[in-house]
């Protein structure tokens, strides 16, 4: 190529005249119309044309030659008809050369100036035509309909960010008002719909890229951001639980199980027949937290003199929800009850748990009882489990209890029988981890309440123990007649840190590190944790739905539902995979979130906590008070040693962000 052509290559997505002040080898040094000289190969240049320079002018003259041609080409460009030409050419389906389209514009006459033109026109406008080096080939009808598309959605998206940008921009400056949900315009509705997506999955979000130019274009550089715009619009409040947006939570229910639900609440309970057993004559008792407004689980106990019989009745939900209607379905896809602090979202609708479900005192219920014999010294001799008609006589509090556990001779019994019981499941190799519960909530006054229960308290031993008791007799109940369930099984422990006399408060902290993971199947097997032949939970339907398909299975034995086939249980497992997942992790991190928020107001307090183990730069701790773990710096030159009892100061607390820091001297 002969130094003076001027030639043309695209950089930065932008057309760029140039003129060749030396060429060697295939190699081009070049003066681009910014006065830039660069080099490049000449298979990157888009077009040679026959206009040429005179490189003896000097630079100035070079470029203002460069810059002379670019206004006579951009000029021409303007005649060229994109939309025509297509119109007259997209029927041929083929590859049209660049000097024919050039004709086909300019037919009076056309040199290199024109030719760029075209190659400017085209490059501007590339709805139409797709080219290279090859000339123009033009797209189909359909092809055009869906670039026309791609290009609205392009500058409906480049409207977004751009608009979107200052908008969020102005929100985080405070010169936008605070203002709710319902006043927000159309337009702010969308960028807060893209924008709480990005915030809550970030590159998993289908907004990632407009939520992320949308926040470049704001300046924010700092994700975190986002939350306060939120709240400053009254979308999340400060306390904003995050994770029933990233779990797919459904905190209301959907318009087809309420009106199943309104139907089932108009339905009259079972009257007496055959099918069940009248226990409305035996007096039973629930034992719950002050708060619980469902009841799925009563107590009954009889002296006959040699022996006891002991009852386990727990609310029949399987005669109100009929496997796979409407209120079902959700069931299984909310899998549980979930319990925080600040709320509690049912896995059945309100009205139904807390009504026709729960075993309200002195209202006749259906029911599945587990009756069992025993004897004086608490051996199980027999027992039945049979479907049934109850009413409770008394609602009773853990407090209640607790308070009457000496004086009262059903629940004296009731706690002798736990105790014995649970006494044989240690001697069989149950692995009994005791640890205080902390309790959070927020009261009615809006104040965060903390505080430590003993589980191991004489109310809390004796439901504990008794419904394991009644969990396992329906597994044995189940396994006898070859029924699958949704069986239970645990795998021995991979190291035992205390005997079945029980362990420091150290001890059954870290041994529940050493436990197996347990084990959902349809047939039975050893639970190691718990000591037993086989296992099933069954005793709270109304909160969880594994329960209600052990409920249903032990209804099928009397012919009151189908039962459950090997593949139906299966299914089961794998639909509630997920849902419990999420339950479980939401329920740790939200009550993880409020008890960090009780700390942001303990800084500088001092608060006991025992050495758990030593790490690379810091040992972990466990506060006591609060049953948390935490890391300490070993900044001081500390030596500590597991189970090491020490005194910690809380030094900085971020609920929001899950920090938490403490120091010793």
């Amino acid at each position: 190529m002969e130094p003076g052509i001027v030639v043309e290559f695209i950089d930065r997505q932008k057309i760029n005249c140039a003129v060749v002040l030396e060429a060697d080898r295939q190699k081009l040094r070049l003066l681009a119309e910014n006065n830039r000289e660069i080099k490049m190969s000449e298979g990157r240049l888009l077009h040679a044309s026959n206009r040429s320079l005179d490189l003896s002018g000097g630079r100035d003259r070079l470029v203002a030659g460069l810059k002379e041609t670019v206004r006579l080409r951009e000029a021409l460009s303007e005649k060229v008809d994109i939309q025509e030409l297509w119109e007259v050419l997209n029927a041929e389906q083929n590859w049209i050369p660049l000097h024919t389209i050039t004709e086909l514009c300019f037919p009076d006459g056309a040199d290199g100036d024109h030719e760029s033109a075209v190659i400017r026109a085209f490059f501007k406008n590339r709805l139409y035509f797709k080219f290279n080096q090859e000339g123009f080939y033009p797209y189909s009808a359909e092809q055009l309909v869906q670039l026309r598309a791609q290009a609205a959605e392009a500058l409906r998206k480049h409207r977004l960010i751009e608009k979107g940008g200052e908008w969020l921009k102005r929100i985080l400056e405070g010169s936008l008002p605070d203002c709710d949900r319902m006043e927000l315009s159309s337009d702010e509705k969308e960028f807060i719909k893209i924008l709480t997506s990005y915030y809550l999955y970030e590159k998993e979000s289908a907004y990632a890229d407009l939520g992320k130019a949308i926040t470049a274009k704001a300046g924010i550089g700092d994700i975190e951001n986002l939350f306060q715009a939120f709240v400053k619009l009254g979308v999340w409040n400060s306390d904003e639980n995050l994770d029933l947006y990233r779990y797919g939570i459904h905190t209301d229910f959907p318009e087809a199980v309420m009106t199943l639900t309104a139907s089932l609440l108009k339905s009259s309970f079972p009257a007496r027949s055959p099918a069940r057993r009248d226990l409305g004559d035996l007096r039973m008792i629930t034992i719950d937290g002050q708060s619980t407004l469902d009841f799925d689980d009563a107590l009954s106990i009889e002296d006959h003199g040699d022996h006891y019989f002991l009852g386990v009745h727990i609310a029949d939900v399987g005669h109100f929800v009929e496997t796979d209607c409407a209120v079902d379905r959700e069931a299984v896809m909310r899998g549980s009850s979930i319990y925080m602090p600040d709320r509690k979202i049912p896995m059945l609708p309100p009205e139904l748990a807390e009504g026709h479900c729960s075993l309200k005192a002195g209202e006749l219920r259906p029911g599945i009882s587990t009756v069992i014999r025993l004897s004086r010294n608490a051996d199980i001799e027999s027992y039945e489990v049979f479907p049934s008609l109850i009413r409770v006589t008394d609602q009773l509090t853990y407090y209640d209890v607790n308070m009457i556990a000496e004086e009262n001779r059903d629940i004296s019994i009731l706690f002798q029988i736990a105790r014995k019981f649970r006494q044989r499941r240690l001697a069989d190799g149950a692995v009994h981890i005791s640890l205080p519960e902390v309790n959070v909530w927020i009261d009615e006054t809006g104040e965060l309440i903390v505080n430590k229960t003993n589980r191991e308290s004489p109310a809390r031993l004796l439901v504990s123990e008794i419904m394991i008791m009644a969990n396992w007799l329906m597994a044995e109940f189940l396994a006898e007649r070859k029924l699958p369930a949704v069986y239970r099984s645990q795998p021995d422990p991979r190291e035992r840190l205390f005997n079945e006399n029980g362990g420091t408060l150290f001890q059954n902290w870290m041994q529940r590190k050493f436990l197996s993971r347990f084990i959902l199947s349809p047939e039975p097997e050893r639970h190691s944790g718990l000591g037993l032949s086989a296992y099933v939970t069954a005793t709270s339907p109304i909160r969880k739905y594994f329960d209600l398909v052990t409920q249903r299975q032990i209804r099928s034995v009397y012919g009151l539902n189908p039962a459950y086939t090997t593949t139906d249980i299966e299914k089961t497992i794998q639909a509630l995979e997920q849902p419990m997942s999420a339950v479980i992790r939401i329920q740790n991190r939200r009550k993880r979130y409020w008890l960090l928020k009780y700390l942001e107001k303990r800084i500088g307090q001092k608060e006991e906590a025992i050495v758990l183990a030593r790490r690379k730069g810091f040992y972990l701790a466990l506060m006591t008070d609060y049953m948390i773990e935490c890391a300490l710096p070993n900044t001081t030159g500390l030596n500590l040693k597991p189970e090491d009892v020490i005194q910690v100061t809380i030094q900085h607390v971020d609920a929001r962000k899950d920090m938490l820091s403490v120091y010793t001297c």
